[in-house]
Formats: structure tokens, C-alpha cells, sequence
């Protein structure tokens, strides 16, 4: 379908640019992974529809979404998981079908995830269920390449492993970082036995991507009417992970960590300031971590998407942790958003520099990705 072409040439002043830093472009997928995945000879199947162009300030912006979930059954199966169970249609196809809803959106690329469902899995199993993600991930991107890169995952409920399987990941596969959890089998991520991991994703220099898994420990609370369990359970899991990441010092120890936080990072950044009072106002409750900043500052040194809904909730967001720390985040294929892409184009009060970071230059920079 023809899709007109987006223009905006708002230059209202709200909040002053700031000055940001990216990783190193990584690796692309091995040219045998291509191979596996497209006849010689032959082209990639494209789709029937036409691209939408995003232009800011009258400049093509490469649109990139970090927030887009896959499955692959084969996988899945071997989880006991059915497709049946997962929402989101098409989650299942990375394809024609995704790149025309993609274009409709005036999304360029996509940064493809798969929600964990397999911390509790052994470990024999767990490994080949990751093994086969990752390599699957790997063709997707190799035969889109200008459409597609994907986050490893990892077993995190062995620390060990996690880390074997992000450096294969990165390093032979060619993929961008890691998508977690928010916890791993009732353990935070500021568990010391998660270090090895942090040191890792650490010093190969890539974008972890958390995406929470409801909130366990209240499931009997969180059932009714609203489901609950995604609706309060999963920005309530984000914002716990990150509060611990920060309070038990693991930002301190990992400087260097890049950590991105679907849903605009739960409640934290709505909420932050409470953050800094806590201790003064109960220091029976100190347990000897002595920060190296304010906890507030700690918001300014991750990254979010920007899947807040309104204009003045990401307004907000960005005046709490900088607009150049967020990226687009759709969910795709789950419907909870289909105008991201017009939420940051309209929301009043962006420079056009900070609209273009939003919609992709910070996150080229995070995964990469040449403009």
C-alpha cells in the first residue's frame, strides 16, 4: 500500500541537546550464515508494500525499533512452548509480512528479541534451545541485513554459560548484545553470581536489553480483570532490576555496561527522586554499598524506549534521564503501539536534533548500525 512520506520541520525549544557516546560497530552476520539462507543467484524476498520515509528537520532519519519481539518454534517446542500461547500476530514470521508492517510504520530496522521462557530449563536443554535461537536469529539478519539485527540470548541461570553463549554471539554471529529478563529464577541481576556476565557484556562494549517477565513473586496478586501481570507486573519487575542494579553498586563496579530498559524503564524514572531520600530518612536501612553518586544520577547513565504512550510521559521521561538516552520501542508484533514513530514526531517541546537521536542515531550508535 502507498504510505505518505513523514515530514517535520518542528524546532520548538524545549530541552537542550546533549552530548552522547556509542560503542563500536560490531561485526556483521558470517558469510556462511547467508549462504544458508539465500540461494546464490537469487534475491531476497521483498515485500509488496512501500517503505514510509521518516525525514526530521527536511534529513532522512534511519528509523531504528529496539523494542521487536520474535519466536522460533523449533525452540519453543523443545521448551514444551506452543505458538498458540504467544501474542503477537506474525511473531512467529520474520519476513515479507514484518517488513510491511515495518514499512507502514516508518520503522527502517528492527533490533529482533526473544522473551526468555527458559530460565528454569537444564542445562543440556537450555543449550540447545539457545544455540538454535541465536543461529536463527543470526539468518534473519544476514538475509535482511538492511532491515534486521537481533540481541543473543543467554542462559542466565547459568552464569557461565550466559557468557560463552553472549560471546559466541557476538563474536561469530554477529549480533548486537543480549535481551534478559528482569531477574533470573529469583535472583536480581545484582547478585555477585551475575558479575562474570556484567564484566562481559562490559568489555565486549554491547547493548544488554532488559525486558521484564511480569513480576513472579505477586502472580496471586496480579490475577483479575486488566491483566495485571503485564499491564503492573512488567514495569514494576523493570523498575525493581533497576533499583537494584543501582543500590547494590553494580553500575559503580560496571561503569562501562550499557543497559537499554523496555517501557520507558517501568516506574523508576516517574518516581525517581524518592530514590535519593530513602537512606537519609531510614539509615537503619544501610547496608554499607556506598554509592558513588546520587541514585537519580545512576538514570542518566542507561537507556530506554520510548513506550510510554503519551506526549507528556515521554516528555517527562526525557527530562528525568536525557533525551539522548532514548530509542524507539514498539513492541512489535504485540499491538500495544502502532504510532511510535509519530509519538516522538509529535510530541511538542523536541528539538529536531533530539527527535532524530530518538528515532535512530542513538541507537545506531548503541548496536552498530551504519546511519
Amino acid at each position: 500500500m502507498h504510505i505518505p512520506r513523514e515530514s517535520t520541520t518542528n524546532t520548538a525549544s524545549g530541552m537542550a541537546a546533549i552530548a552522547f557516546t556509542g560503542c563500536e560497530l560490531l561485526g556483521a552476520a558470517p558469510a556462511q550464515l547467508q549462504a544458508r539462507t539465500a540461494a546464490p543467484g537469487k534475491a531476497r524476498p521483498q515485500p509488496a508494500s512501500r517503505r514510509r520515509e521518516v525525514k526530521v528537520g527536511g534529513r532522512r532519519v534511519k528509523t531504528i525499533d529496539v523494542h521487536a519481539h520474535c519466536i522460533i518454534p523449533e525452540a519453543m517446542a523443545l521448551l514444551g512452548i506452543t505458538r498458540e500461547t504467544q501474542r503477537g500476530p506474525g511473531i512467529d514470521q520474520v519476513g515479507p509480512r514484518r517488513i510491511a508492517e515495518m514499512d507502514e510504520q516508518g520503522i527502517d530496522m528492527e533490533a529482533l528479541s526473544i522473551n526468555p521462557q527458559w530460565y528454569k530449563a537444564e542445562r543440556d536443554l537450555v543449550t540447545k534451545v539457545i544455540r538454535i535461537q541465536n543461529e536463527r536469529l543470526a539468518e534473519f539478519c544476514a538475509t535482511y541485513p538492511d532491515r534486521f539485527v537481533a540481541f543473543a540470548s543467554v542462559a542466565l541461570q547459568y552464569p557461565d554459560l550466559a557468557v560463552q553463549q553472549l560471546v559466541d554471539g557476538v563474536k561469530r554471529l554477529g549480533l548486537r548484545g543480549a535481551a534478559v529478563g528482569a531477574s533470573v529464577a529469583g535472583k536480581e541481576f545484582s547478585d555477585p553470581v551475575f558479575h562474570p556476565f556484567w564484566a562481559k557484556a562490559e568489555e565486549l562494549g554491547v547493548l544488554i536489553f532488559i525486558h521484564p517477565q511480569s513480576t513472579p513473586d505477586l502472580a496471586p496478586r496480579l490475577k483479575g480483570n486488566g491483566w495485571l501481570a503485564n499491564t503492573i507486573g512488567n514495569p514494576l519487575d523493570t523498575t525493581i532490576a533497576l533499583s537494584h542494579l543501582i543500590f547494590e553498586g553494580t553500575l559503580d563496579r560496571f561503569p562501562g555496561l550499557k543497559i537499554c530498559s523496555a517501557h520507558g524503564g517501568g516506574y523508576l524514572p516517574s518516581y525517581a527522586p524518592r530514590s535519593d531520600n530513602c537512606l537519609r530518612v531510614a539509615p537503619d536501612m544501610d547496608t554499607g554499598v556506598k554509592l558513588k553518586k546520587k541514585p537519580t544520577e545512576y538514570l542518566r547513565d542507561m537507556y530506554y524506549d520510548t513506550l510510554v504512550f503519551t506526549s507528556e510521559a515521554l516528555r517527562h521521561l526525557a527530562a528525568e534521564v536525557g533525551s539522548n538516552r532514548l530509542v524507539i520501542g514498539t513492541d512489535h508484533p504485540i499491538p500495544w503501539q502502532s504510532k511510535s514513530v509519530d509519538h516522538i514526531l509529535k510530541t511538542p517541546g523536541f528539538t529536531d536534533k533530539e527527535r532524530r537521536m530518538m528515532l535512530g542515531e542513538t541507537a545506531a550508535k548503541l548496536l552498530g548500525i551504519k546511519p
